[in-house]
């Protein structure tokens, strides 16, 4: 949708629409629904040197009254946090409703997933539970009136700050793609480099299996006292 919206904007307008892209593409919310024993995970692409924060809060469902219940004391979720390199960023457990915060410090897909604690709860086992997360990242994780009131600034510099802390996150979001361009662009020469030698390989292969067969033809007719 945002492509078709693109292409009916004027050239001054496609510049402030991807900025608007990239500064919405920080925070996301959801819900989804996990039973007593599932795990579920999700990849975010995070820029190195980059504060991502979670906040979770969940459900778990009323047989009887075929209701969500607001709320689910007793009952924990498990978050675990991997980087690119497959390493624990984070590994903790929480309440039924919490956040979780953690610090990027390798560029790529990290994976986050969450888990309930049902095992140790009787009342939720083979039920299901649905789970609400907001995950934020880069500056849409900095509480901007918490940081003013701590600062004490006024109304202008806020906004100075909002902008600089915006303009520090898309440098980041530029460096990371160009890292990612980077990887692409070594992955692509890798690979056609071991086209260019496989098809190497194949040609020598096809020539001296041409010299055997003719080799072994003038064997074969000299035998038969054909040449």
């Amino acid at each position: 949708m945002a492509g078709v919206v693109g292409r009916g904007l004027p050239a001054m307008g496609r510049p402030a629409l991807l900025l608007l892209v990239m500064c919405a593409a920080g925070a996301q919310g959801l819900y989804f629904h996990i039973g007593e024993t599932e795990k579920r995970c999700f990849i975010e692409e995070i820029p190195d040197e980059t504060m991502v924060i979670g906040n979770y809060r969940t459900q778990m469902w009323d047989k009887q009254k075929e209701v969500f219940l607001p709320s689910t004391p007793g009952l924990g979720m498990h978050v675990e946090v991997k980087d690119p390199d497959g390493k624990v960023v984070l590994s903790r457990q929480y309440g039924s409703e919490g956040r979780f915060t953690f610090t990027s410090h390798t560029p790529g897909e990290h994976q986050i997933c969450l888990h309930s604690n049902s095992t140790r709860m009787a009342l939720f086992a083979g039920g299901k539970l649905r789970v609400h997360l907001d995950i934020q990242v880069g500056e849409h994780a900095n509480n901007y009136p918490e940081i003013a009131a701590k600062d004490k600034l006024t109304e202008l510099q806020l906004r100075a700050r909002q902008l600089l802390d915006q303009v520090e996150q898309i440098q980041k979001e530029q460096d990371y793609q160009r890292y990612r361009e980077e990887r692409f662009r070594l992955t692509s020469e890798s690979t056609n480099q071991r086209v260019l030698w496989w098809s190497i390989a194949q040609t020598v292969i096809l020539i001296l299996t041409g010299i055997w067969q003719m080799r072994h033809l003038k064997s074969f007719f000299e035998a038969k006292k054909l040449v």
